[in-house]
């Protein structure tokens, strides 16, 4: 045998020697840990489920954002609203909506008879222009308006309501966005479209019906847009 072979036989000994001292270094700290049960949240079942939350929740966004019927550019408008924006005052519109709609004695403070009074009151009590839009075309007549405590300060409050009974209402206060892109936001039976102009925030509130809502607060964000209030 050479004297390279002679060395190589000599020397495997010793690799494996300290291989197995690894091997028995490896099972007697890992061992106890290999015995214990996956935790449920590593459980393949799990994982191969998950992604499609992340999926879901991705589609839930893009069609919360969409406004169905809407002009690209109309949409498009401006930049977006902050989650929280958008969250509080979409959050209080809603809440007076159905505070409101369903009061048939005392739905509002001032009647629809007085716009021009209601107007005046609401646009001094709220430190911006607030006027109260014909939505006529809609099939939806003026029944009146109150003030309510916003998110940053005095909100105007105004309901609509068409022959069959159906209430439409729009919330504005004071908002911290210049101008905004309008998103659409829906609870139980009703929906909600918000967009801010000016530094005024708009949300115009109603039925679930996403192309009937949306034809109301176009006509209601045209009309704003021209008279800035």
């Amino acid at each position: 045998m050479s004297r390279h072979g002679s060395q190589r036989t000599l020397t495997m000994p010793s690799g494996v020697r300290s291989w197995r001292a690894m091997a028995d270094a490896l099972h007697a700290r890992y061992d106890a840990i290999a015995d214990e049960p996956i935790p449920r949240r590593l459980e393949i079942e799990r994982l191969v489920r998950q992604p499609r939350k992340w999926i879901y929740g991705a589609i839930a966004a893009t069609l919360v954002a969409f406004v169905a019927g809407g002009g690209v550019g109309w949409v498009a408008r401006g930049a977006a609203a902050s989650p929280s924006t958008f969250q509080n005052f979409t959050l209080d519109a809603l809440d007076a909506h159905r505070l409101y709609v369903v009061e048939v004695r005392h739905p509002v403070e001032v009647p629809g008879s007085e716009r021009a009074h209601l107007q005046q009151w609401l646009t001094k009590r709220c430190g911006w222009d607030v006027r109260a839009p014909e939505l006529d075309a809609t099939g939806l007549k003026l029944v009146g308006g109150r003030l309510l405590p916003g998110p940053t300060g005095p909100a105007s409050f105004l309901m609509y309501e068409s022959a069959s009974g159906e209430r439409f209402t729009i919330y504005t206060a004071r908002a911290a966005a210049g101008t905004t892109q309008m998103r659409y936001a829906r609870q139980d039976n009703d929906g909600a479209l918000f967009w801010a102009e000016h530094g005024v925030a708009y949300v115009v509130s109603g039925s679930s019906d996403r192309e009937r809502l949306t034809q109301v607060a176009r006509l209601v964000y045209d009309q704003t847009e021209k008279t800035g209030g």
